[in-house]
C-alpha cells in the first residue's frame, strides 16, 4: 500500500494544511472523541521529549487511540539505518525489520530523531525517519528530526488564534537568539518554510551569514514566497528587524559551517548573547506577539518579562500541539478530512482482489 506520510509541510498542499488546521479547532473546541477508536500509534523516541510524547499519548487517548513508546537502545532493542550493513556493533536488528513489524502492529508510527550534529550532509538526509518512511506500509510522522512540522501548525494555529486567518502581510521575524550549546536547526527551518506558506513579510534575524540556514529550507521559503505573496529577507541588524514587527518567533540554532566543530563556533556564540528577546526589543515591535516552541531558557533566550507578558503566546502553542497532532493522526488513518479510505478498507480490497 502507498501511504501518505506527514513527514514535512512542504509535502502537503495548502488546501491540505488548512484542513488539517481547521480539523484541529474543532478539536480544540471538543478534546474527546473516537476517530481513532481501535487504531494505534507506536512513537519512536531517539532523543528526549516531554511536549511531544503527552500530546501524541493523551491525543490518541483522547479520541478512543492506543500509543505505544519505544525509545530504540533503551526499552527496545538498537537499530540499524544503513542498507547494506554488516551488524556487528551496538545494533540488533535492522530498519527493514522494524518498520515492516510495527507496521503489522500499528495503523501509524510517529519518528523523534535529532542530528548526530557531527557531519551536516549526513544529517540532511534525515536517514532515520527516511528509512522508516521507506519501509514501513502504514503512514508515518515525524515528531521532529531535522525540521519539526507538528510545531509547525501548532505555531500557525496560535498565530491565526491572536492575529486572525489571514497571515498574509503580517511581519514575522525568525530570530536566532543564544544557548550554551548547539542545537538542532529543525524548528528554524520549520518556522522559515510555515511563515513564507502563509504569505508573511519574513525577516531571518541572526547574527552572521554563518548562521542562515540550510540552502533546502531558504529555497524552500523563496518558493514560498513566489506562490503566496509576502516576502523574505535577511537581518544581523536586531533594533532594525524588531521594528513594526507582528510576530517575534525565538528559536537558538548552530552555524552550519561549524558543525561537528563547536569549539569554534562558540566564541561566535559568546559575541552575540544581546539577540536575547526582552522588553526593550519587544517595544519597537508593532504590538507584536512573542513565541517560542519550548522549552526555554529563560533570561538566556528570553526575559522574565517578555515570557511572563500578555504578548506571549508560547502555552497557546504548545497546546496545539496536542489539537494539530490529532488531526494529522485522524488525516493519515483516513478517518476526518478526506485523505482516502481506511486502512481497514484498503487491507479487505487487497483481499477481495
Amino acid at each position: 500500500m502507498n501511504n501518505k506520510n506527514f513527514l514535512g509541510t512542504q509535502d502537503w498542499s495548502r488546501p491540505e494544511l488548512d484542513s488539517l488546521l481547521e480539523q484541529a479547532r474543532r478539536f480544540r473546541a471538543n478534546r474527546l472523541g473516537n476517530e481513532l477508536q481501535g487504531r494505534s500509534i507506536a512513537l519512536l523516541f531517539f532523543n528526549p521529549s516531554m511536549r511531544t510524547r503527552t500530546s501524541f499519548e493523551l491525543g490518541a487517548h483522547q479520541l478512543g487511540g492506543k500509543a505505544i513508546v519505544l525509545a530504540p537502545g533503551k526499552d527496545a532493542w538498537p537499530i540499524e539505518f544503513d542498507v547494506g550493513s554488516v551488524m556487528d556493533g551496538e545494533a540488533e536488528e535492522h530498519i527493514a525489520e522494524v518498520a515492516r513489524v510495527l507496521s503489522r502492529y500499528v495503523d501509524l508510527i510517529g519518528v523523534r530523531a535529532f542530528p548526530k550534529f557531527q557531519d551536516w550532509s549526513v544529517d540532511r538526509e534525515d536517514r532515520v525517519i527516511n528509512a522508516f518512511a521507506r519501509f514501513a506500509t502504514v503512514p508515518v510522522i515525524n515528531m521532529e528530526t531535522i525540521t519539526h512540522p507538528c510545531q509547525e501548525l501548532a505555531h500557525i494555529m496560535a498565530l491565526q488564534q491572536h492575529l486572525g486567518g489571514d497571515l498574509k502581510g503580517r511581519k514575522y521575524v525568525l530570530t536566532w537568539t543564544y544557548h550554551p550549546k548547539p542545537l538542532n536547526t529543525a524548528v528554524a527551518n520549520s518556522a522559515l518554510q510555515i511563515a513564507t506558506r502563509y504569505g508573511m513579510d519574513v525577516t531571518l534575524l541572526c547574527p552572521t551569514d554563518e548562521y542562515l540556514l540550510d540552502p533546502r529550507y531558504m529555497d524552500f521559503a523563496r518558493q514560498n514566497v513566489a506562490a503566496n505573496g509576502g516576502s523574505l529577507s535577511i537581518s544581523h541588524d536586531p533594533q532594525a528587524a524588531y521594528r513594526g514587527a507582528d510576530v517575534i518567533y525565538a528559536k537558538s540554532w548552530g552555524a552550519i559551517p561549524y558543525f561537528g566543530r563547536w569549539d569554534q563556533e562558540k566564541p561566535i556564540r559568546d559575541a552575540h548573547k544581546h539577540f536575547i528577546v526582552d522588553e526593550a526589543k519587544m517595544a519597537l515591535t508593532n504590538n507584536g506577539m512573542f513565541s517560542h516552541c519550548l522549552p526555554l531558557r529563560r533570561n538566556v533566550k528570553a526575559t522574565d518579562g517578555v515570557m511572563d507578558s500578555k504578548a506571549c503566546i508560547a502555552i497557546d502553542e504548545a497546546e496545539n500541539r496536542l489539537h494539530v497532532q490529532k488531526a494529522v493522526m485522524v488525516s493519515l488513518v483516513g478517518s476526518g478530512i478526506g485523505n482516502g479510505e481506511s486502512r481497514m478498507v484498503k487491507k479487505q480490497k487487497l483481499l477481495v482482489d
